[in-house]
C-alpha cells in the first residue's frame, strides 16, 4: 500500500528512494509542458515536482525558513597563470585593432548550473546525508534509523533527523542496519527458516535459564533421562568437514581436469562449510572453539590451494609468507588435482563462506547480497567521504556549483530548478 501511495504510476512523483517503482518513474520522467501555462503555473508546477524529491519529509514552512537566496559556486582558476601574469595581456593593444589569434584564445568554461543548487540547504540534513552515503535505501528509512538511535554524530548518539551537519562532522550508522537496508530481502523459504531458528535459539536460552535457577537440592537429585534429542554437536560437523576437505585435496589422480564426481564433492564441501559456519550463531557456548578450529582449517586449506595455483608474480598475505616453509615441508608429495581455475573458485568459496556465512536469524537474506536495482543509485556526492567497511562518513564541505556541474544530485533540469527558485524567491 505504501509503494502505491508514494510511487504512483499514473501521476508519477520522483522520490529519494531505491524502489523499483521509483526507478521506473525516473526512466520515463519528462519535463512538464509549459506551452499553455502562465508563468505562475509554471513556477508552481516546478515547485511541486521538485519538492516531492527534495525534502519529502520536511514541512513547507520549515523549508521556506531554510531557503537561501545566495547559491554557493566556485570558479576554477589556474594558479600557475595567476603567478605568471597580473592580467596586463588582456588590455594589450586595446583600441588599436590588435586581437590575438583564435588558437591562442583561452577555452571558455562551460556554463555553471547555479539553479541546481536551489535545494542545497537540505543536503546538510542528517537523514539526507545518510541516504546520499548509501547507508539507507531511502530518506524515510534513514529518518527511521536516526529516530531509533542507530546513528552517531561525532561519536554521540543523534536522534534528530533534521540535524544540520557542519563541515568536518562524522556520522556513523550501525552496520547491521546498513546490511539490512542495502541487502536483498528474504523469500518465503528463508523467512520460515529464520522463524524456526529464532524459536530454537529462544528455547535453548530458556532451558539454560531454568537450569541456572535450580535450587541446590533440586540440582543434587539425579537428572532424568532426556526425552528430546540432544542438539547436534558442531565439533562433529567440523571434524567431518576436515576429513572431507583433506580427502578432496590430498587425493592424487592423473586426470588433468575435475570429473563429475569431483565437482559433486566440491559442491558438497561448500554446502557443509556454510552449514557449519552458520551453526555457530545457534550455539554461542561452543562458538569460540568452533570458530577457532574452522579458521585454522580454512587457513590450512587456503595455503594448500595457494601452493597449487600461485604464480611468480602473485601477491600473498604476510601470514602466508611466514608459513610458506612449514606448509611446503608438510605438503611434499601431495597432488591437489585441481586446475588453477577450480582452485581459484574453491579459494573464493572458502573466503566468502568464512566472511559471509548463512545465518537464518538475520533480518536480511544470507549470504548477504545487494538488493535488486541498487546499481542505478550507487554513487557518492563529492562533498561526502564514505568508508563502507565501518559504515561511517564525513561531511567534508557544503555542496557548490562548478562550471558544468552542480554537486546537489537532482533528476530535474536547470529550467525546472530555476522556476522553483523563482517561486521561493518571490516569497522571501
Amino acid at each position: 500500500m505504501r509503494a502505491k501511495r508514494a510511487f504512483g504510476l499514473k501521476r508519477p512523483k520522483l522520490r529519494q528512494s531505491w524502489s523499483k517503482y521509483n526507478l521506473y518513474n525516473l526512466s520515463r520522467a519528462e519535463p512538464p509542458n509549459v506551452n499553455t501555462r502562465t508563468f505562475f503555473q509554471q513556477k508552481w508546477t516546478a515547485k511541486a515536482i521538485s519538492r516531492a524529491y527534495h525534502g519529502e519529509t520536511v514541512k513547507e514552512k520549515h523549508w521556506q525558513r531554510m531557503f537561501r537566496r545566495r547559491l554557493r559556486a566556485v570558479v576554477p582558476m589556474d594558479p600557475h597563470q595567476l603567478a605568471r601574469s597580473d592580467g596586463y595581456e588582456h588590455a594589450e593593444g586595446r583600441g588599436s585593432g590588435l586581437e590575438p589569434h583564435p588558437s591562442k584564445l583561452p577555452k571558455p568554461f562551460p556554463k555553471t548550473p547555479y539553479m541546481n543548487m536551489t535545494f542545497a540547504p537540505l543536503e546538510r540534513r542528517l537523514d539526507t546525508a545518510i541516504f546520499r552515503a548509501m547507508f539507507a535505501s531511502s530518506t524515510r528509512q534513514a529518518r527511521q534509523f536516526v529516530v531509533h538511535g542507530d546513528v552517531k554524530v561525532n561519536g554521540k548518539k543523534m536522534i534528530y533527523p533534521g540535524y544540520l551537519l557542519n563541515p568536518g562532522d562524522m556520522f556513523q550508522v550501525e552496520p547491521e542496519r546498513v546490511l539490512f537496508a542495502t541487502g536483498a530481502s528474504k523469500d518465503a523459504r528463508e523467512r520460515r527458516a529464520g522463524r524456526k531458528a529464532r524459536q530454537k535459539q529462544k528455547a535453548s536460552t530458556t532451558d539454560q535459564d531454568n537450569t541456572s535457577s535450580e535450587t541446590p537440592a533440586t540440582a543434587s537429585d539425579p537428572a532424568p533421562e532426556a526425552e528430546t534429542e540432544s542438539p547436534p554437536n558442531p565439533r562433529e560437523n567440523a571434524q567431518s568437514l576436515l576429513d572431507q576437505a583433506k580427502s578432496l585435496l590430498n587425493s592424487s589422480s592423473s586426470a588433468s581436469s575435475l570429473s563429475g564426481k569431483r565437482k559433486q564433492d566440491l559442491r558438497a564441501f561448500q554446502r557443509l562449510l556454510k552449514k557449519t559456519l552458520s551453526r555457530t550463531q545457534l550455539f554461542p557456548q561452543q562458538a569460540t572453539t568452533l570458530t577457532d578450529s574452522l579458521d585454522a582449517q580454512l587457513q590450512e586449506l587456503t595455503q594448500k590451494l595457494n601452493l597449487n595455483s600461485s604464480t611468480p608474480g602473485s601477491s600473498q598475505d604476510a601470514s602466508s609468507l611466514q608459513n610458506d616453509k612449514a606448509v611446503e615441508s608438510s605438503n611434499q608429495g601431495i597432488d591437489t588435482n585441481l586446475t588453477p581455475e577450480n582452485s581459484k573458485v574453491l579459494r573464493r568459496a572458502l573466503e566468502e563462506a568464512r566472511d559471509n556465512p548463512i545465518d537464518a536469524t538475520k533480518a536480511y537474506a544470507t549470504p548477504w547480497r545487494p538488493r535488486p536495482y541498487m546499481s542505478a543509485f550507487a554513487f557518492i556526492p563529492r562533498y561526502l567521504e564514505v568508508h563502507h567497511k565501518i559504515c561511517s562518513a564525513v561531511y567534508l564541505r557544503h555542496p557548490v556549483a562548478r562550471p558544468g556541474l552542480g554537486e546537489v544530485p537532482t533528476p530535474f533540469g536547470n529550467d525546472s530548478n530555476s522556476l522553483a527558485f523563482n517561486w521561493y524567491l518571490r516569497r522571501r
